[in-house]
């Protein structure tokens, strides 16, 4: 088939169960396929891993030809560039560690602990157990939720906002997005007036929580705009679970299709760690990201103009037998592991070792239980979006 329709085939909801064929292709193709529309291609890892590092591909969508402006007022910094992304970051980061609070994230595991017991426990046992709806979505919602300070019972209202914001982000070529475009931006304005709200009743009056630490911040060079803080937190927010949700769903599936290995977890649980970089390279939850050249640039021979859409396949450069060995194989031991799971660059994802340890307690907790259950589905029917991958729905016999 021809390759200008990759984009098209890769991200036609039939292909969402495997995909990985469509990359192989991509690779055969070349370093760079051009597609039907113009945009183009990358799923080579070498060729990934340099266009990451490239400070001349922007991250900003208002730099895309042919795209309009961003109606959003201020974009969130993973749509920025350099140096407006590197302040916005460093003062998200800062209630993340010295001198504000050193170690928040690995004072976290004991209620990440806590919060995956009483999921288990919660588990039905009279019918099939979504680990979606029942496991792996509660639990990274619940865990950035008390992060930021939000209380339980508002968490069910991040539900509908979070879907609309993820299907606005879906990369559908030749498809009419508006709708969907509008719905995202109406949720997206919604939840950051909420976080707003909250924020606003945390200035002067601290908890311990992120929000708090944000609105009380002493250095006013150090403080966050209304307007940032919208925008921040529901970055935080978002980012925060959608991806740790596939990357939990992604792991359970994998090791029931993966009997062998899932015991030899249960023989070495101290394979965990490497277990969930395993999964990060060939179940990741994020499986492309969007960048355009700010000038034009050339990659393996190939001009890449400037303004260009240029989709780099992570999921794909995860793949590259080039830079894996035996790369289609699920192997929990493999330590030369240099994957894309978290992006990479100046973009790679902070939030990559909150996603670790939940995803390392979810799962070592689920071992035992897995040891005995089985697929209640053999096709278990995928989310929409072709960026951020998984199950919608996982029923499992425990």
């Amino acid at each position: 088939m021809a390759s200008d329709t990759l984009l098209a085939r890769i991200t036609d909801y039939a292909n969402r169960p495997d995909p990985y064929p469509l990359y192989a292709e991509l690779r055969a193709a070349g370093p760079v396929v051009w597609q039907a529309d113009g945009s183009a291609l990358v799923g080579g890892y070498h060729h990934i891993t340099a266009l990451l590092h490239d400070p001349r591909l922007s991250a900003d969508e208002r730099s895309l030809c042919g795209r309009s402006a961003s109606e959003h007022k201020d974009p969130s910094f993973l749509r920025l560039d350099d140096p407006e992304h590197h302040r916005l970051r460093t003062l998200a980061m800062r209630p993340f560690g010295p001198p504000h609070n050193p170690g928040r994230i690995d004072a976290m595991r004991g209620e990440i602990a806590r919060i995956t017991g009483e999921l288990l426990d919660a588990l039905p046992t009279d019918r099939p157990v979504d680990i979606v709806d029942d496991f792996a979505y509660p639990l990274p919602v619940s865990v950035i939720c008390r992060l930021l300070g939000v209380p339980r019972e508002d968490e069910p209202l991040f539900r509908g906002w979070s879907d609309a914001l993820v299907a606005a982000a879906d990369v559908r070529p030749g498809e009419d997005t508006a709708d969907a475009d509008r719905a995202g931006r109406e949720a997206g304005s919604e939840m950051r007036q909420y976080l707003l709200d909250l924020a606003g009743r945390r200035r002067g009056n601290p908890a311990d929580d992120l929000l708090s630490d944000f609105v009380n911040e002493p250095d006013p060079s150090l403080r966050l705009t209304d307007d940032e803080l919208g925008v921040t937190a529901t970055l935080l927010l978002i980012a925060g679970h959608e991806t740790t949700v596939n990357l939990i769903t992604n792991g359970v599936l994998t090791l029931l299709r993966e009997p062998e290995q899932l015991e030899r977890l249960v023989r070495e649980p101290g394979l965990l760690p490497l277990a969930v970089e395993e999964l990060l390279r060939y179940e990741p939850p994020v499986h492309m990201r969007e960048r355009a050249p700010l000038v034009d640039v050339e990659i393996a021979g190939t001009t890449i103009p400037k303004g260009t859409s240029v989709f780099l396949v992570l999921a794909s450069g995860s793949r590259d037998p080039r830079a894996f060995r035996d790369p289609d194989r699920f192997d929990p031991g493999r330590t030369d592991n240099e994957h894309f799971g978290f992006g990479g660059g100046v973009h790679l994802c902070y939030g990559a070792p909150l996603a670790r340890i939940e995803a390392e307690t979810a799962l070592g907790a689920l071992l035992p239980r897995l040891r005995t259950a089985r697929l209640a589905d053999e096709s278990p029917p995928y989310r929409q979006n072709a960026m951020l991958r998984g199950p919608r729905h996982l029923s499992v016999r425990l």
